[in-house]
């Protein structure tokens, strides 16, 4: 009776073990980073570029909107500049305060602080801008965004104007 009970112990931790055994020694994929939309990652420093993509209007494609998250992990305030182009055009300094999660380029047409409208844009929509971002004496990422249109609608409402205003 004894052995009974033993072999049917042991053939349920052996039946056990091999059906879970693959969990042992398999990576995660939870574990690894990945890029859930359409947009590039990146960090510099204490603060993490997230998703960052150019939506721009397929017609013309003159002006570019910056579509990115920047997230400060650090304890001080860190004012990030953003240039954008293979010149190295200036396109913005922005600051981020610690633990803040700051989105830019989410409304184009207010032209409010919030946007990174990149001039004198020329990229196609399909293919990839360099945008550099740095702070302080931290080395910088140079991240090759990639460019989208207004087609789908999620970022129909992000295309930039295709005139700027005047600066005054």
């Amino acid at each position: 009776m004894k052995a009974r009970v033993a072999t049917t112990v042991a053939l349920a931790l052996a039946v056990a073990f091999s059906t879970a055994g693959c969990g042992l020694i398999a990576p995660q994929a939870t574990t690894k980073h990945y890029d859930a939309s359409d947009g590039v990652s990146g960090s510099v420093g204490t603060v993490d570029v997230r998703n960052a993509l150019i939506v721009t209007d397929a017609k013309d494609g003159t002006v570019g909107n910056l579509v990115v998250t920047l997230v400060n992990t650090g304890s001080t305030s860190q004012r990030v500049a953003i240039t954008a182009g293979d010149k190295g055009s200036s396109a913005a300094e922005v600051t981020v305060k610690p633990g803040q999660v700051k989105q830019l380029g989410q409304d184009p047409e207010t032209g409010g602080p919030s946007n990174v409208l990149i001039p004198e844009f020329t990229a196609k929509p399909g293919s990839l801008f360099p945008v550099y971002f740095q702070y302080g004496d931290q080395t910088g990422v140079n991240l090759k965004v990639p460019v989208l249109d207004g087609g789908l609608p999620e970022y129909s409402s992000l295309v930039p104007p295709t005139i700027l205003p005047a600066a005054g």
